[in-house]
């Protein structure tokens, strides 16, 4: 699968024995990163879904 910052990245052979002249970007993860209203309405619509895909069908049938 492809980073979206594959161009920001050295190119790395496993097989050569220096490293890359420079080091990777560092990654972010979810906690540290910054997030949109419009993330947080997705995520809250997606949660919703979700509850009422789990709770809802049950207690209809």
């Amino acid at each position: 699968m492809a980073d979206d910052h594959d161009e920001d990245r050295p190119a790395y052979d496993p097989d050569a024995p220096t490293p890359p002249e420079r080091e990777p970007p560092l990654r972010s993860t979810a906690p540290q990163s910054e997030f949109t209203s419009g993330q947080v309405g997705v995520g809250a619509l997606v949660t919703l879904v979700g509850l009422v895909v789990t709770f809802g069908l049950p207690l209809l049938l």
